[in-house]
Formats: structure tokens, C-alpha cells, sequence
């Protein structure tokens, strides 16, 4: 058995690329519209991962982990975003990251206090885990004294 992706369901595929990709920081590495089916997939990547799912999908491939965004075409009410788990992305820099999100208007749910993990949430209400790469940051401020804001 192996991991091949993960899909998460979009309403708004603008809205979702730019929250994945200008805000969180992955890449787009293929996107395919089918007409028949009225949907189109797009599948994206951590950028440290881009290489290898470009390299996986010339040679025909599923072994690069990716996101597949899912958008149908005609409108559809999605509930229970919460119920889906989350999403989790290592970072380099924890506090770097959620500032940037912070700057970029993402409201971060689960401010990292332990310099160590923190929770967004895509315009879809998916959870989006940010865990440290290595070792937990000093706690430091504005997070360590910042509460929780909704859920995630």
C-alpha cells in the first residue's frame, strides 16, 4: 500500500488556489478540467515536494505526496469541513509562517504557544495543521499569550 493523496472538496477554486497557494505556500504542479464530468482537479505540493510530483507524473507515477482540490462545476453545499480532519504541513519557521499567513489576512485558530504546532482554516473550513520542522521554538511572543479564535 502506499499514500497517494489527499482530496479535499472547493467551492470557489479562485478562492481556494489563493488560500493554498499565495498565502499557504504550495505550488501547482497539474491541473485537468473534464467537461464531460463537469469538474476539475488541480493537485498541489509543498514546494520541497515539487520535483519529485513532477517527476512522478511524467513517468506516470502516484508516489508524490499531493493535495487534490476537487471543483465541481455546478454549485454544491459542503457541511462538516471539521469532520474531514485536517491537513498538515512542516515548516521551517512556525512563527514566520503564521505571521506571514497573519499579514495575509488568515485567521490562525490555534496560535503556536508551544512553538511547535498551529491550526488555519482553508475558505472551505478545512483544518490546516502547521507543525515545526526539527525541534519546538521557544515559546515567544505575540503567540505564546494569543488565544484560540473558532475552531479548527
Amino acid at each position: 500500500m502506499r499514500y497517494l493523496h489527499t482530496m479535499v472538496r472547493v467551492t470557489d477554486l479562485d478562492q481556494s488556489l489563493d488560500f493554498y497557494c499565495n498565502k499557504l505556500g504550495l505550488v501547482q504542479v497539474r491541473k485537468n478540467d473534464f467537461p464531460q464530468g463537469k469538474f476539475t482537479l488541480v493537485f498541489l505540493c509543498a514546494p520541497e515536494d515539487k520535483a519529485a510530483a513532477e517527476a512522478a507524473i511524467a513517468a506516470g507515477r502516484r508516489d508524490a505526496p499531493m493535495l487534490e482540490l476537487t471543483y465541481n462545476w455546478d454549485p454544491e453545499t459542503y457541511t462538516g469541513g471539521r469532520n474531514f480532519g485536517h491537513l498538515a504541513y512542516e515548516v521551517d519557521d512556525i512563527y514566520a509562517t503564521c505571521e506571514k499567513l497573519m499579514k495575509a489576512g488568515v485567521t490562525i485558530n490555534r496560535p503556536p504557544r508551544d512553538g511547535r504546532m498551529a491550526f488555519v482554516r482553508s475558505p472551505d473550513a478545512i483544518s490546516i495543521e502547521i507543525l515545526q520542522k526539527g525541534e519546538a521554538k521557544a515559546p515567544a511572543e505575540p503567540w505564546a499569550s494569543m488565544p484560540n479564535t473558532g475552531v479548527w
